[in-house]
């Protein structure tokens, strides 16, 4: 089965044309996307990563909600996609959300790490727990962007296919294909690190979205430039090689107890 992953240059804080950049690009597609396929789009894809929380999340209207639940109805697929939450406190929450394709809410993720380098720590409330779901016989974790240089998160989840959304910065592109590889290699797992392309008032993006297999070989890679990238996978892959060369079975839980079952 497909997983899609849509690199594109967000328009800074516009909700509105951002969403019609999604559409426009997928309506573009060729082939079309496969019914049963799992769309993932890029952290904050619907405001670019603002600090600015009452401009970057939705209103009580839950815009981008919506419209990724909508897009799961429309093309017959599970989507994951990145969301601001105005919370109570006055906060907001830098969110993964995933729908199915009767656009119901299978999985809500919150950013466990903050960038404190920028203040995201101060705009955003960190989360505290992770989450999956399922998809075609994987066990999806999302994870957003400065989770990946946190490889303890990704050994607390029991997942086989782990998709980070991002906005991750040129200047630190080489860490970006670097530590992808290595969360795959690590948890013999597949990894989906989908970045944005182009530029903000802030910073440059370089895209460089890769699919990894449970190796670390790179199955499809993007470019700069916007794309769908999009390859078929099978959960027997990560099942077979986790079987073959059994290391997550080798795991000390008598030192480290908190690591799931392999």
């Amino acid at each position: 089965m497909d997983i899609c992953g849509l690199q594109f240059n967000l328009t800074w804080e516009n909700r509105a044309a951002n969403f019609a950049a999604v559409a426009q690009l997928l309506s573009q597609a060729t082939p079309a996307l496969a019914p049963g396929s799992l769309l993932v789009l890029p952290e904050l894809f619907a405001s670019g990563f603002s600090m600015d929380v009452s401009r970057a999340a939705d209103s009580a209207a839950a815009e981008t909600e919506h419209f990724l639940a909508a897009l799961a109805q429309q093309y017959r697929v599970t989507v994951l996609g990145g969301v601001a939450r105005q919370l109570p406190c006055g906060r907001g929450a830098n969110e993964a959300l995933a729908f199915d394709p009767s656009g119901t809410l299978l999985c809500r993720y919150r950013k466990i790490h903050s960038f404190s380098p920028v203040g995201e720590n101060h705009a955003y409330q960190a989360g505290s727990a992770l989450a999956h779901f399922s998809w075609n016989g994987f066990r999806v974790a999302p994870l957003i962007c400065y989770d990946l240089r946190f490889p303890e998160v990704f050994r607390a989840s029991p997942a086989d296919l782990f998709c980070v959304i991002a906005s991750w910065p040129d200047r630190r592109q080489n860490h970006w294909s670097t530590l992808l590889q290595a969360r795959a290699i690590e948890n013999q797992a597949f990894v989906l690190g989908l970045n944005r392309c182009g530029s903000d008032p802030h910073a440059s993006y370089a895209g460089g979205s890769l699919l990894l297999d449970p190796q670390g070989h790179i199955l499809a890679a993007a470019g700069d430039s916007p794309v769908l990238l999009r390859t078929a996978i099978s959960p027997d892959t990560a099942t077979a090689w986790r079987a073959a060369f059994p290391a997550l079975r080798d795991r000390r839980r008598d030192l480290f107890p908190s690591a799931p079952p392999a």
